[in-house]
């Protein structure tokens, strides 16, 4: 029985002596007890990325055709010079002409507009021989009655007509200038069909008559259309509306109930245009944008001069949206979703002799690398007694982002020295349970980044969505169909995650306005 007393005294003593210890480490249960010291960083400062939007607006060749037939005259008329002169000197040689309905098509040489042409050529006044000479000669040959006859003709009152058909076709190659402005290069041609009309045995060829009278008809025009193009400042206007549209702080909302409300700075600072691409029904003009952005934790007012130059490049790719963003998670948050994922998990091993189960657990920066603190609780399995203890241990890890996965991960996961000691003092249960510890850290400590990206991409595409008010005649299509990761950095009180949302965006222009 003695012995037995003596036995049970050193097993309560020994029991004693452990809580003590353990009781050394558990230092009251506090994530940042003991907690190696930090070493301090900058604080980040504000960022912003480069982002574009470059976006075709197809022009539909009704839309141009309408316009055209709105400004184009209708009626041509003009006068010739008289031809016959010794035949018709008291005579009026004009003619008139009205145009169809224009035709708009596309082609591999340009935009080709034709419209088909009819009128009437009318010879009025008087037949007239000038000094008998066409009498006399009548007389000599046929006779004085012949003579007097023709002589009798010549002073009939003349009122002719004769039917003019033909069309007229342009060619358009329009080429965007460095000064907002366009360069048409109009090209035109006129046919006419071949007519002739008999005037007292003369013929009067129609198509010779008219037609160089009309080429310099269509090509007066066709300088006076070129020159009112190449000064129109309608692209410059509607460039410059759109720039100070974008040019502004768009609202995002919170990321969450205890973070404040952020705002997407965009500042527009590049201009580029492809020349116009002819397609059969459509005229695409593809204009990029580039900008400057950053989500900010209030409004703004961004200062965005408009570019005097157009940046002239080659063609553009197609519809594209990149908005790189940067997004700032507070350690607060990330506390929250850590703790989340690791809060409750036990970390063993089946021929381990202990295991090690995560309290609680807490984030913090320092230099290059991220500092986990967790409260922990060891058990011994083997022993009967199930002796058990909590501890504050602190793990090193070096962030990285898994732009598949979204999530922010830890590698090159090392304990740290004090709190390896810790370990160790806690018993063999504890020592075993370091490497599953460790390894079970590099697979379960991330943090998942999703419902950040979720919510900055529903903010970008709420904020894109602006900008697709329909106007007259002006359909607008914008999407973001994807949101990135790129990058991270850090601070002592935020990491940053570098985020970049693509897109589509389109436009359809079915009307232009009628000046």
């Amino acid at each position: 029985m003695r012995k037995i007393i003596i036995a049970a005294v050193i097993v309560v003593a020994g029991f004693a002596a452990t809580l003590a210890a353990f009781s050394l480490f558990s230092s009251g249960g506090k994530l940042d007890d003991k907690r190696p010291a930090l070493q301090a960083l900058p604080d980040l400062q504000p960022v912003t990325r480069a982002s574009s939007i470059t976006a075709p607006v197809a022009i539909a060749n009704a839309a141009i055709r309408d316009a055209l037939d709105a400004n184009a005259p209708r009626n041509l008329s003009g006068k010739r010079d008289n031809p016959l002169s010794e035949l018709l000197g008291k005579a009026d040689i004009g003619w008139t002409l009205n145009r169809g309905a224009l035709a708009v098509t596309g082609t591999a040489a340009g935009l080709s507009i034709a419209t088909p042409l009819n009128g009437t050529l009318r010879v009025t006044g008087q037949l007239a021989d000038k000094a008998g000479t066409v009498t006399g000669t009548v007389s000599r040959l046929f006779g004085d009655q012949i003579g007097r006859q023709v002589g009798d003709l010549t002073a009939r009152t003349l009122d002719q007509r004769a039917e003019i058909r033909g069309n007229v076709t342009l060619n358009a190659k329009p080429a965007l200038q460095p000064n907002w402005r366009i360069e048409p290069n109009l090209t035109g041609q006129v046919a006419l069909a071949d007519t002739n009309l008999n005037i007292a045995g003369f013929r009067l060829n129609v198509a010779n008559e008219v037609k160089p009278l009309l080429d310099s008809t269509v090509n007066s025009q066709i300088a006076s259309l070129s020159n009112r193009l190449r000064g129109d400042p309608t692209l410059e206007q509607v460039a410059r509306r759109e720039w100070a549209k974008m040019c502004r702080s768009i609202a995002l909302g919170q990321t969450n109930p205890q973070a404040p409300n952020l705002w997407l700075e965009v500042k527009p600072v590049r201009a580029a245009a492809a020349h116009p691409r002819i397609e059969q029904h459509w005229v695409i003009l593809t204009v990029g944008v580039q900008a400057e952005t950053r989500i900010v934790p209030s409004e703004t007012k961004p200062d965005c001069p408009f570019p005097a130059q157009l940046e002239i490049v080659p063609q553009l790719e197609q519809g594209k949206v990149a908005i790189a963003v940067p997004i700032d998670v507070p350690y607060t948050e990330l506390n929250r979703v850590l703790e989340t994922q690791l809060k409750g998990k036990t970390f063993s091993d089946a021929g381990s002799p202990g295991e090690v189960t995560v309290l609680g657990a807490k984030v913090a920066a320092s230099g290059e690398r991220l500092l986990v603190s967790m409260r922990v609780k060891v058990r011994e399995t083997k022993s009967w007694l199930g002796l058990g203890a909590e501890a504050t241990v602190h793990v090193w890890g070096r962030p990285v982002l898994d732009q598949k996965a979204q999530t922010l991960r830890l590698a090159d996961i090392a304990l740290d020295v004090e709190s390896e000691a810790a370990f160790g003092l806690l018993g063999a249960a504890a020592r075993a349970a370091i490497p599953y510890l460790q390894s079970s850290l590099a697979d379960n400590a991330a943090v998942d980044l999703k419902p950040f990206t979720a919510s900055a991409r529903k903010s970008i595409a709420e904020a894109i969505a602006e900008f697709q008010n329909q106007a007259d005649g002006v359909e607008t299509e914008a999407a973001v169909n994807e949101l990135r990761l790129t990058g991270i950095e850090f601070d002592s009180k935020t990491l940053r995650v570098i985020a970049e949302a693509d897109g589509t965006v389109r436009a359809l222009v079915t009307k232009l306005a009628v000046q």
